[in-house]
């Protein structure tokens, strides 16, 4: 078995705890909170559903292979060995390219919507309108440029805000029903659908996923083999009751059928905040704030670990040119990997701007669907090569085993990979699934666009993708020397 050399420059300074507080600060999602509430009681019922179905089976697959293969690029790695490079270049392009798409549409709309709303006026599509939501792609590379002895402190702190922001907002939400009745949960409907669940299952799907992300800083942490599995556990508990509680507690206060995934977090707590009579202002001023730089440290934390991993596939020679996987000899990080992805995240805000016109309502959702699709893509080949890794290469030190060994390794991993099938699918096709069981789906209505329009920008971005990746390995395959190749045999612990 080969793996891709070692990368120059890396200085072990990932300990258990900060592995943790990456993987909360990346997965746990403030802009999904409003999509997921906006699902209605059903949303809850979902949630705990997929915790148990999807996210157990996906943090105990992760947890074995992280720790038995821990080096840098993480997924990169894994499909590497398991596959090849192109299927692993191809991957890691999709992995990748989610978080610039993400920090400029999602992210940046979402952050603007709130300063706007609360903190100063923006306008819609305004010169401060573009000006805030540059600061806030560019603040957010430049806080994955910085060395990750210090970048990991910006991640942690946003870690502990975001849980802090949400614990005191479920709290306000438990005295704000005390006091007037928990009116929205009453007349919530908890009973499942078929309807409701299509309409969830890419969401939450992409809520869950991305506990392996801090893997791709793999050969920065001091003891990955003992603290992967440990930090992935603990983290996926924090990220499924920090979706659990705000979501019941948006329901809770808000009336059923007034929340929207663009606005549903500040919007509810607009409203809670009511109980704190003249302090109401500031506090939602701080909230908003507090919000914002969350969604910054969140997108930042994200382009940490997915600028590590295609940069290690452009220093393995899939990805036009070897310089773009050079790590900074002083600051141990992707400089010329995280200045593309700002570039990148600039270009789709812009795209995003003139796609709507700048109206967040419209861009928000759409934006995050092609973000929701690139990314659960990406798995339809990380999944398998897990599986691949685990009957392969059962010689490989392995310090965490999914209980009942391979057998109990590939239940998970069909498992998993089913419901990443499924949610791709929803994702990239909505009301596909719908009209084939008779379920009544008004497109514009759902998404605010045309079905023309929305599958476009995602079905046109999936075949860039595609292009650019593809263009990119025969480049970089066309101009490789003799020699170029320099990769370590042996086990990967």
């Amino acid at each position: 078995m080969s793996v891709p050399a070692p990368v120059p420059h890396l200085r072990r300074s990932l300990r258990r705890f900060d592995i943790m507080a990456m993987g909360v600060a990346a997965v746990v999602s403030f802009d999904v909170i409003g999509q997921i509430a906006a699902g209605g009681g059903q949303a809850i019922t979902w949630i705990a559903v997929l915790a148990v179905s999807f996210l157990l089976p996906y943090a105990l697959l992760f947890a074995e292979t992280g720790a038995a293969f821990p080096q840098e690029g993480g997924p990169y790695v894994w499909v590497d060995v398991a596959f090849g490079r192109l299927p692993a270049a191809l991957t890691t392009m999709f992995y990748w390219v989610t978080n610039p798409v993400w920090l400029g549409g999602s992210l940046a709309f979402l952050a603007a919507r709130a300063w706007n709303g609360f903190v100063f006026p923006l306008g819609s599509g305004t010169t401060a309108d573009y000006v805030f939501k540059l600061v806030f792609i560019w603040a957010a590379i430049l806080t994955a440029v910085v060395s990750l002895r210090r970048g990991k402190w910006i991640t942690t702190a946003g870690a502990a805000a975001k849980v802090l922001a949400l614990a005191f907002f479920t709290a306000t939400a438990v005295a704000y029903g005390i006091r007037h009745g928990f009116r929205g949960l009453t007349e919530a409907h908890f009973t499942p659908t078929a309807a409701g669940f299509l309409a969830l299952v890419p969401v939450l799907l992409f809520a869950y996923v991305g506990f392996e992300a801090p893997n791709a800083a793999g050969d920065e942490m001091l003891d990955a083999q003992h603290d992967v599995p440990v930090a992935i556990g603990v983290s996926g508990a924090i990220a499924a009751a920090c979706y659990l509680l705000p979501v019941a507690a948006i329901l809770s206060a808000a009336p059923p059928g007034q929340v929207t995934g663009v606005g549903g977090f500040m919007d509810a707590a607009e409203l809670v905040f009511g109980i704190y009579g003249s302090w109401r202002g500031p506090l939602l001023t701080g909230a908003a704030v507090l919000f914002a730089v969350a969604l910054l440290t969140q997108g930042s934390a994200w382009m940490i670990v997915a600028d590590r991993m295609q940069a290690m596939a452009a220093a393995d020679g899939g990805f036009f040119t070897r310089a773009l996987g050079a790590f900074h000899p002083r600051l141990g990080t992707p400089v010329r990997m995280n200045l593309l992805s700002g570039v990148t995240a600039t270009a789709f805000m812009v795209a995003a701007m003139h796609l709507a016109h700048g109206d967040a309502s419209d861009v928000f959702g759409v934006v995050l669907a092609v973000a929701i699709t690139t990314l659960l893509l990406s798995y339809l080949t990380v999944i398998p090569a897990l599986l691949a890794l685990r009957l392969r290469h059962g010689e490989v030190p392995r310090p965490y085993r999914v209980p009942f060994g391979t057998p109990g390794f590939t239940v998970a991993a069909l498992v998993v990979y089913a419901w990443i099938l499924l949610g791709s699918w929803v994702a990239l096709f909505p009301g596909t699934l719908e009209a084939a069981v008779g379920i009544p789906y008004g497109f514009r209505a759902v998404w605010g666009v045309s079905r023309s329009t929305f599958e476009t920008f995602t079905l046109g971005t999936v075949g860039l993708l595609l292009a650019v990746a593809g263009a990119g390995y025969v480049t970089q395959r066309m101009r490789a020397q003799p020699g170029d190749d320099q990769r370590q045999s042996g086990p990967a612990g």
